[in-house]
């Protein structure tokens, strides 16, 4: 083997080599064995072996040394001496074969390696039975790569990538190195550029403003068994669901994921919801994004912790018996220079043609699904959160945008696909097979797309050409319904399409419906100061809304605050306004909603047949009223109950309805009920029904739920 050409070595000493290992490490010559080094400014380089006599090396240019061996030379260490400086002993990187293997890069290349996060980025490992962390990292388009931080001065000349040939990927394995370490990726781009980007797939991250990765190594033992057990053999559309949407910055202050455990298991499991969905913990560079706009899809926010933190808390949760569902955001990221925005010096991540690369509205860019890699790194993402921290959902966002090419374009500022149509037929696949590797490998698990156009079958399963997801937000009716309830009741009855229409569709999708962050920040007010009224009348209607809301097919989500009926405006700079619990008439809607909360997971009727439109039936009068809204509700056991809703502003009495059963019917929620702040107006527990009818009275802007358990089976409650 003749001796690197000058360029060559050069390049190897300025860390601008794309095959460092090629010319450093250990190489057979001509005559035996020879070993480079990289050892600027040395005055002496030695290598030490266990079994060899030691090799002393002579200087061949730019801080490249070279030592010749009769014998292939075993396992080495570098001993390098300096003016005026300590001699420096340590292993070689560029003796070391590479960490990924062929089958890997294989999977990579086209796109189907479910375990993406196990191959790529940062990891502490036992290589050869030497202890240190391998940086793996794709970046087809760079001519060299180098990893910077701490361990060697944030320069990266003397730890240079080696190219994994077309695969894309690059790979350096770093001896001695332990978890915690700060590190960074720089590259150098087909312009000449050495730019400097935290790590795609880094596992947790610096606290921001800070951008460097840090090489994670998880020490966390499970505890929740028993609940990924049961929930392996549960189907979420058959069991309750009433989601608690928190921002954890500023649900309570100051908290971490370790020290929210408690206070949020108690608060939650008190309130009765069963499961709580987290706003996006990704990393995030600028908090007032909520999170929506992800640097580190890989790596949990470290401003609450590290990522065994966030392990502790969700397993805690789950011991507790309190689902936990996590913000997932697919459809854009930011243009933030240090993150995937150009991350080899070219579009990558990102669809290059600024047409579908680009979200004008946002200032973000958009994820190139058709291109292999880019779609593995998302679908391997969502399998990430499942199986590293069992989250047991996904909710999906901005799914509208990624579904249409011309989603918030004007006319020629959007390419059609190749049928000539709207619809991204990239995005379309990647969400079928995301949902369907999902659902394949966690049984039990729920993929929830905030989708708010009519895009057919969004619920339907992938083999009949649907997208797969297991529910749907239902925008439809949030925007009708809430329309509807800001009104004054006197002008309510001229508009009851905007409340019964959701029942023409509510069984095309498997939905839930939200009243989520969005209704309640950019100048929308609270839920509260959307209702009409003075403060009674607006609490109120606050309770008879809920308990239309959780009557109603489908599933249900509610933001942090609106259950005690915050007043003000949601900020993520500020904790909740917990202050108002003080006031007797906020801690009624609170009991309100723990009650609600209780009562909808006894009546199996509420929620085991959310999509089944032969469970549903309208309750007909033979008065019509307008400012009325009665349905019923059934299970598969006959157990039924009756959602009855007066949102006009005077108790009706003596009023009939319609009931599809006779016998007693019991009063198992008033919204209207003193304890919650109401006026009391109710059928003291009871209303009987003969002929199909019973006459009853219905309280002011309140909504009853009346029960009729079937004679032959006993009512189911879920427990």
């Amino acid at each position: 083997m003749n001796a690197p050409a000058d360029h060559v070595l050069d390049s190897v000493a300025t860390g601008s080599y794309h095959a460092p290992h090629d010319v450093l490490g250990a190489h057979q010559a001509a005559d035996g064995w020879v070993i480079r080094v990289r050892r600027p400014l040395a005055r002496t380089v030695t290598a030490v072996f266990a079994n060899q006599p030691e090799a002393s090396f002579r200087h061949l240019r730019g801080g490249v040394w070279e030592a010749a061996l009769d014998a292939r030379p075993e396992a080495y260490r570098v001993v390098a001496t300096y003016d005026d400086a300590p001699a420096w002993v340590a292993d070689d990187p560029y003796r070391h074969l590479p960490t990924i293997g062929e089958l890997d890069l294989h999977l990579i290349r086209e796109g189907r390696h479910e375990e993406l996060w196990r191959v790529l980025g940062a990891h502490v490992r036992l290589h050869n039975g030497v202890p240190g962390v391998s940086f793996t990292v794709w970046a087809p388009n760079a001519r060299a790569v180098r990893v910077i931080g701490d361990f060697n001065g944030w320069d990266g000349q003397g730890h240079a990538l080696r190219s994994m040939g077309d695969s894309g990927v690059w790979e350096l394995f770093v001896p001695g190195l332990p978890a915690g370490t700060v590190y960074k990726f720089q590259i150098l781009t087909g312009d000449g550029a050495w730019i400097d980007k935290a790590d795609p797939m880094a596992r947790q991250s610096e606290v921001p403003p800070a951008t460097a990765s840090i090489v994670a190594e998880s020490a966390y033992e499970w505890e929740d068994a028993a609940w990924l057990e049961r929930r392996g053999t549960s189907t979420p559309i058959s069991q309750p669901m009433s989601v608690y949407e928190v921002h954890l910055g500023s649900w309570r202050s100051g908290l971490g994921y370790r020290e929210a455990a408690d206070q949020l298991i108690d608060y939650v499991r008190a309130q009765g919801f069963t499961h709580v969905e987290f706003l996006p913990l990704a990393e995030h560079p600028f908090g007032g994004s909520w999170g929506y706009q992800v640097s580190g899809y890989y790596s949990p926010t470290s401003r609450f912790g590290s990522p065994d933190d966030l392990r502790y808390l969700i397993d805690r949760l789950h011991q507790a018996d309190i689902g936990v569902i996590m913000d997932w955001v697919p459809g854009h990221f930011p243009k933030d220079a240090f993150a995937l925005a150009r991350f080899d010096g070219q579009p990558l991540y990102e669809h290059p043609d600024p047409r579908r690369g680009e979200h004008r509205d946002w200032g973000t860019l958009i994820f190139d699904y058709g291109r292999n890699e880019v779609r593995n790194f998302l679908v391997a993402n969502a399998l990430y959160w499942f199986e590293e921290f069992h989250v047991d959902g996904l909710r999906v966002d901005a799914v509208a945008s990624m579904l249409y090419l011309d989603y918030s374009r004007e006319e020629g500022q959007w390419e059609p696909n190749v049928h000539g149509g709207r619809e991204n037929l990239e995005a379309i696949s990647f969400l079928q097979e995301v949902n369907a590797t999902a659902y394949k490998r966690y049984p039990g698990i729920a993929m929830i797309a905030e989708e708010s156009t009519s895009f057919p079958g969004v619920t339907a399963p992938t083999e009949w050409g649907g997208l797969g997801f297991g529910f749907k937000w239902n925008m439809g009716w949030m925007n009708d319904s809430l329309q509807y309830i800001k009104r004054d009741p006197m002008y309510r009855g001229h508009h009851e399409g905007e409340l019964s229409f959701s029942f023409v569709y509510a069984f095309s999708e498997n939905f839930v419906l939200p009243i989520s962050h969005d209704e309640v920040v950019h100048g929308k007010g609270s839920l509260f100061t959307r209702m009409p009224g003075d403060h009674w009348q607006k609490l109120a209607n606050m309770r008879a809304y809920l308990a239309y809301m959780w009557g109603h097919p489908g599933k249900q989500l509610l933001f942090m605050g609106q259950e005690f009926g915050q007043m003000s405006e949601w900020s993520e700079s500020r904790e909740l306004d917990w202050w108002m619990l003080d006031q007797p008439a906020h801690r009624g809607l609170h009991a309100f909603v723990a009650d609600m909360n209780r009562t909808y997971r006894e009546q199996s009727a509420l929620w085991s047949r959310d999509s089944d439109g032969e469970a549903f039936s309208r309750l007909g009068a033979p008065n019509w009223n307008p400012n009325v809204m009665a349905f019923a509700r059934r299970d598969h056991h006959g157990n039924t109950v009756a959602v009855i809703c007066n949102f006009s502003g005077v108790p009706l009495h003596d009023y009939t309805l319609e009931l599809p059963a006779d016998g007693a019917w019991r009063e198992v929620l008033n919204s209207d009920a003193e304890e919650y702040g109401g006026s009391g107006v109710g059928n003291f527990g009871t209303v009987h029904a003969s002929d199909g009818r019973a006459t009853m009275v219905i309280p002011p802007l309140g909504v009853l739920w009346l029960h009729h358990a079937s004679e032959e089976v006993p009512a189911v409650s879920e427990s």
